[in-house]
């Protein structure tokens, strides 16, 4: 299961972590969302110690969305190193998501 990121630990998790980190950002009143979630899942079990693959609740943390300008959700981006190197917005199938996290490792 997807790790839940918020305002507290995103430091952590992104900066100061080890590994290139996917972070999905979602509302639970979001219907593509709720599409998106089970395929996230999916990744952190098969990506699991290779990529933190987590999850951001924009309605509980609110910091890390405006920094990021997320203005739709489902969005997915994606960090290597700290850095944001790529960015999904929409409901997208899994293989789009697999092939940007195979391009983080």
């Amino acid at each position: 299961m997807a790790l839940a990121l918020t305002d507290s630990n995103f430091e952590e998790v992104v900066n100061n972590g080890e590994l290139p980190v996917v972070v999905d950002f979602w509302a639970t009143w979001c219907g593509p969302c709720r599409m998106v979630s089970p395929i996230i899942d999916k990744m952190a079990e098969k990506y699991e110690g290779r990529v933190n693959v987590t999850k951001c609740n924009v309605d509980e943390s609110t910091d890390i969305p405006v920094k990021f300008g997320i203005r739709n959700i489902p969005t997915i981006l994606f960090f290597k190193g700290g850095e944001l190197v790529d960015r999904v917005v929409g409901a997208v199938p899994q293989a789009e998501i697999e092939k940007r996290i195979e391009a983080l490792l």
